[in-house]
C-alpha cells in the first residue's frame, strides 16, 4: 500500500480540528481491537455497490502539481439477486490502515479499532434491478473526511429504491485509496477563506464532472478510469432526469452551490454545514437563495433562526424549504459516526466532553431512526412526486426532531 501524505494534515486531524482538540480514549489500547457493525438498511430493497475511479481529463488537481483531477465513488443500487456476493467493506484495506494510522478520527489510538473489519449488508458488484430507471442521489462528505462515513444513510436511500453516489474529493477528503492501494491524504490544511472558496469551487466541480460520467454509464458507456467491469444492469437502472443530492458540513455547502450552478440536481439538503467561506463571506447560494427545494438539517442550536448564512439563504430562496434540527444532536451525528462512537465508547471509556463534541448527547438508535426518516421522505416527495406528511409538521415518532418555523 502507497500513501501520499499531505503538507501538514490527514483526516484525523482535519477532524480533530472541527471537534476540538484533545486526546481520545486511553493510551494502553484493549487486548483486542475494537470492532462495530453499521445497521442493517430498512427498505424493502437488496443493495449492491461498485467503486468507480474517474478522470476529468479537462481538469488539472488544484490540491497537486501537474496532476489531472481523479476521484473515487461508491455506487449504491438495489441490487437484483445478493446471493453469491460479497460483503463490502465499510472501509477498503489501504483506507481504514490510514485511518488508524492517522489516530482513528481523533478518537482512539493506532492499533485501538480494527476499521478494515465492518462489512456492510451491501453485495459488492451483485447485478443491479434494472427493471425501471431509478432517481439518482448524490452525497458529499465533510472538509478532511471520507465518503465511508456516508455508508449508512447511502445504504438505506437505496434499500428504499434510489440509487446513490458517494463521493470523495481527492486531496481535500481524506483518506482517498485508488485501485493498486493508492492512497491519498489531505495536501493542504484549507485554511483560510481563500482555501476554503476553493474547496468548494473544486467539490462542484466535482460534483458535475460525476453527474457527465453518469450519463456516459446511463448511456451504455463504462466511465472507469480502467474500464473495470461493470455490474450487470447499473447503467439502465439512472434515472438522471431525477437527481437530488445531500452532504454533511462542507458537502452541504457542496449540494447547495452545486444546486446553484447546475439545474440538473432537483433537490438537496444540507447536513449541518455553515453556508460561509469566513465569518463575514457567505457563499453564493446563501446570497442568491435557491429556487428549488431545499432542506436544512441542524445540529442542536443551529437553525435558520440564529445561524446568519442559513438565514440569508432562508430569506432570499424561493423554493420548497424546511429546516430541521435534530436537538441534543452534535455535528458529526449526521455521519456513521452517531454508530461508531458509542460501539468505541463501550470498549475505550472516550471521555464525555469528547463524545458530546461529536455526537451530542442525543440517543444513538433514536438519531438513525429520524434520519431514516427524513431523508427518504424528502426524496420521495420531490424526486418521486410523493407527499410526505412527515415534513409538514412535529413527529410523535421521532421527538428529537424539530421542525424550525
Amino acid at each position: 500500500m502507497r500513501i501520499h501524505t499531505g503538507l501538514t494534515t490527514s483526516a484525523a486531524l482535519a477532524l480533530a480540528l472541527i471537534v476540538g482538540a484533545g486526546t481520545a480514549a486511553s493510551a494502553a489500547g484493549p487486548a483486542d481491537p475494537v470492532r462495530f457493525e453499521l445497521p442493517a438498511p430498512t427498505g424493502r430493497h437488496s443493495v449492491g455497490v461498485t467503486e468507480l475511479h474517474l478522470v476529468d481529463r479537462a481538469r488539472t488537481d488544484p490540491w497537486v502539481t501537474g496532476g489531472k483531477r481523479e476521484l473515487m465513488v461508491s455506487v449504491w443500487y438495489p441490487a437484483r439477486s445478493v446471493s453469491g456476493y460479497p460483503r463490502q467493506p465499510h472501509m477498503p484495506p489501504g483506507t481504514a490502515r490510514a485511518v488508524d494510522e492517522s489516530g482513528s478520527f481523533g478518537l482512539a489510538a493506532p492499533g485501538e479499532v480494527d476499521w478494515a473489519a465492518t462489512r456492510t449488508d451491501a453485495a459488492t458488484a451483485a447485478p443491479a434491478d434494472d427493471h425501471a430507471p431509478r432517481p439518482v442521489v448524490l452525497y458529499s462528505p465533510g472538509l478532511g473526511s471520507t465518503r465511508s462515513l456516508g455508508t449508512s444513510t447511502a445504504g438505506e436511500l437505496a434499500s428504499r429504491g434510489y440509487v446513490v453516489v458517494t463521493m470523495d474529493h481527492t486531496h481535500e477528503t481524506s483518506p482517498v485509496e485508488f485501485p493498486g492501494g493508492r492512497v491519498e491524504l489531505q495536501k493542504d490544511p484549507l485554511t483560510g477563506p481563500g482555501k476554503r472558496k476553493q474547496a468548494i469551487e473544486t467539490r462542484v466541480g466535482d460534483t458535475r464532472f460525476v453527474l457527465d460520467q453518469l450519463a456516459v454509464l446511463r448511456d451504455g458507456g463504462n466511465p472507469d478510469a480502467a474500464g473495470r467491469r461493470l455490474p450487470r444492469g447499473l447503467g439502465k437502472a439512472l434515472d438522471l432526469t431525477r437527481v437530488g443530492m445531500y452532504g454533511h458540513s462542507a458537502g452541504g455547502i457542496t449540494a447547495a452551490e452545486a444546486m446553484r450552478v447546475d439545474g440538473r440536481i432537483d433537490a438537496g439538503i444540507d447536513m449541518d454545514g455553515t453556508l460561509k467561506y469566513s465569518g463575514t463571506e457567505f457563499v453564493p447560494a446563501a446570497v442568491e437563495g435557491l429556487n428549488r427545494p431545499f432542506m436544512l438539517m441542524g445540529k442542536a442550536n443551529q437553525t435558520h433562526l440564529n445561524q446568519p448564512s442559513w438565514q440569508s439563504l432562508w430569506d432570499h430562496s424561493t423554493g420548497w424549504q424546511r429546516d430541521l434540527s435534530l436537538e441534543r444532536g452534535g455535528h458529526f451525528s449526521y455521519t456513521d459516526a452517531q454508530t461508531i462512537v458509542p460501539a468505541l465508547d463501550d470498549r475505550l471509556d472516550i471521555p464525555a466532553q469528547r463524545r458530546e463534541q461529536v455526537i451530542g448527547t442525543v440517543v444513538p438508535g433514536r438519531s438513525t431512526a429520524a434520519q431514516r426518516a427524513y431523508l427518504p421522505a424528502f426524496f420521495d416527495q420531490h424526486l418521486r412526486g410523493l407527499p410526505r406528511d412527515l415534513l409538514d409538521g412535529p413527529s410523535p415518532s421521532h421527538p428529537d426532531v424539530r421542525l424550525v418555523q
